[in-house]
């Protein structure tokens, strides 16, 4: 029975097929050669966590990995949106453009950091934690990944991406920007930290990509690369 329960949990998190279909592959491997154990089955899930966690950390560590991604483009900071807003009717885009193509640069820059942290995370799964992922709702590895790394990938993220908008001008085009809006008469000043608002918008377009990643693997099997990989979840 625990052996049923375990596989028919393991099939809902990498098939979004109806429930009639999970329980009659189910029956197919209860009666076939499910030859796994669960260490196996804990070991594949790694491997498909760290294949697309990966590879979601190479896309967007690229050139325009983020400044030309609509989904985890870093826009002017919310706060400052009457600034963005008011300097593009004075005439001023430009200086707005190159602020916020900095922002991503930025970021782009500091992303590659998150292999290393994400792949020590995965390694450290036990056997129930991957059963708890397997279990879970959809979504849920890449939960797990942000609660066990957001603060370590913060602390490593923060001195690059403040390193990087310096190294891309953007510390300087945000000055240029901020300056010229407040100079205009009876506005409100406006003073975010940019290190900090690029580094926590640069983390969660991370996830955005790892969640992704994570979906592929669960809904495409030509994703599923490795043996082992075939062997559990095919």
């Amino acid at each position: 029975m625990k052996r049923y329960t375990y596989l028919l949990t393991l099939l809902v998190f990498f098939s979004c097929a109806g429930e009639a279909q999970i329980f009659k592959k189910a029956q197919d491997l209860l009666g076939g050669n499910a030859a796994f154990t669960k260490e196996e089955a804990a070991n594949a899930l790694k491997q498909a966590l760290e294949q697309g966690t990966v590879k979601g950390v190479d896309v967007i560590s690229q050139l325009d990995g983020y400044y030309k991604n609509p989904e985890i483009k870093i826009p002017f900071p919310q706060e400052a949106k009457n600034v963005e807003d008011k300097l593009r009717a004075l005439g001023l885009g430009s200086e707005v453009d190159k602020a916020v193509e900095s922002l991503n640069r930025a970021a782009e820059d500091a992303a590659s950091e998150a292999k290393d942290i994400f792949v020590a995370a995965i390694k450290g799964l036990t056997i129930q934690d991957a059963i708890n992922i397997v279990k879970g709702e959809e979504g849920a590895a890449t939960q797990y990944l942000e609660r066990n790394t957001t603060s370590e990938l913060t602390a490593k993220f923060s001195p690059i991406i403040d390193a990087s908008l310096k190294k891309v001008d953007a510390t300087k085009y945000w000055g240029d920007v901020m300056g010229s809006y407040n100079k205009i008469p009876f506005v409100k000043k406006v003073d975010t930290d940019l290190t900090a608002y690029v580094t926590q918008k640069a983390i969660d377009g991370l996830f955005v990509m790892i969640a992704k990643e994570e979906l592929n693997i669960r809904e495409n099997p030509g994703a599923r690369t490795t043996e082992l990989l075939k062997k559990v979840f095919n």
